[in-house]
């Protein structure tokens, strides 16, 4: 395991509430007025880990004056899993599940808003390459709002082997592709599914893209040519939601 510094209050609440055993040191501002650090104080310490109280100025220099929300902390944080573990997981969700591939996504915000959705659709995995790809970085977990703690996160050494693991065990593939021919809102999402997305700016690489069994665009207007990978992945996940409610 890597010690990080995590900061915000999302990213130390989520370590908190799911990793406490972790957390290896605890800061918080002094003189702060905001309840929720009170409350998050109280947590840690009924989970047996105390708080150290830093003025703003070492709060400050701590994160390299990132907004830290008055909270940080150091944290061993636990590697990502790997694909062995995709035929449990299948196996465990059955029919519901659902995962989300990202081909090669390097910004941090995005891969961070990529696992806020997912946690909120409710993914069974997030799966991404090792390599040519963020991980989970402190910049992740604060954008994830504390979901890169919540939703299981696989570092595939080979992406098109772990593609082949999901169609294998019954898993359809569907691909996001700006040039697709079908609509995304025409594809069947329901039973076992894979929303894969490509990269920021060359979307799919080619053997991803052979992979997928659909691909799909989503219908624009007006001039923008496509949309942000987090924006994009939110719209294919909430649509697969809508669906598998019905």
């Amino acid at each position: 395991m890597s010690n990080e510094l995590l900061y915000g209050i999302h990213a130390v609440e989520a370590a908190l509430n799911h990793d406490a055993g972790n957390i290896v040191e605890l800061y918080v501002e002094s003189g702060q007025q905001n309840p929720r650090l009170k409350e998050l104080s109280e947590r840690a310490r009924e989970l047996g880990v105390k708080p150290h109280a830093r003025d703003r100025e070492a709060m400050d220099r701590m994160t390299g004056g990132a907004r830290h929300q008055g909270v940080a902390a150091r944290y061993r944080a636990p590697p990502p899993r790997s694909e062995s573990e995709i035929p449990a997981l299948i196996e465990a969700a059955g029919a519901d599940a659902l995962f989300l591939v990202l081909d090669g996504v390097t910004d941090p915000h995005n891969l961070g808003a990529c696992l806020r959705s997912a946690e909120g659709a409710g993914v069974t995995a997030v799966i991404v390459p090792k390599d040519k790809a963020v991980g989970i970085t402190p910049t992740v977990r604060k954008a994830s709002a504390g979901a890169a703690d919540r939703v299981p996160f696989i570092a595939a050494t080979n992406l098109a082997r772990a593609l082949r693991v999901l169609k294998d065990a019954g898993v359809w593939l569907t691909g996001l592709d700006g040039e697709a021919p079908q609509t995304l809102y025409s594809i069947d999402l329901k039973g076992p599914i894979a929303l894969v997305m490509g990269s920021e700016g060359e979307g799919m690489r080619r053997l991803t893209r052979e992979a997928c069994d659909h691909l799909a665009h989503i219908p624009l207007r007006g001039s923008v040519e496509s949309l942000n990978v987090s924006v994009a992945t939110g719209v294919a996940l909430f649509e697969a939601l809508r669906q598998r409610a019905g």
